[in-house]
């Protein structure tokens, strides 16, 4: 991972550190709830959180054409992906691309790590935004 990475795509979406990156959640304070992404800070009613970095593949399906304009961001060439949703352990199931993986590769309940993934616009600008990675080392 590069020492500094690009600014996030949204506000209040993930955290980096030494480790990597977290999702930032929001805990409404009344009903301890968990919400996702963060709420702005300044919202009283909610505690900022970091969400768990590892879970199990939920769901999933692979996206084979482009998507639509908005609210597709991406660059125009396109390459199917694949996206799902990972239970991130004790906490949300959160929906995201999956990445280092081969399509057939993918299971439910594989183990998995939020990882940071770099995001071009239409523009050129590049931004950092998250995705889901196989984690090797809490086996599936």
């Amino acid at each position: 991972m590069p020492d500094t990475l690009p600014i996030p795509i949204a506000d209040g979406l993930i955290c980096p550190d030494a480790d990597g990156i977290a999702l930032l959640a929001s805990r409404e304070r009344a009903t301890h709830r968990l919400c996702f992404p963060a709420r702005p800070e300044d919202d009283t009613r909610y505690d900022r959180v970091l969400l768990p970095r590892t879970g199990r593949l939920w769901s999933w399906t692979v996206q084979r054409f482009r998507p639509k304009s908005p609210p597709y961001a991406g660059p125009e060439a396109f390459e199917p992906y694949a996206v799902g949703y990972v239970e991130l352990d004790g906490a949300l199931i959160v929906e995201g691309r999956l990445v280092d993986v081969a399509f057939d590769d993918l299971a439910i309940g594989m183990a998995m790590r939020v990882v940071p993934l770099p995001f071009p616009l239409a523009d050129g600008t590049v931004r950092t935004s998250f995705g889901f990675a196989p984690d090797g080392s809490a086996g599936i």
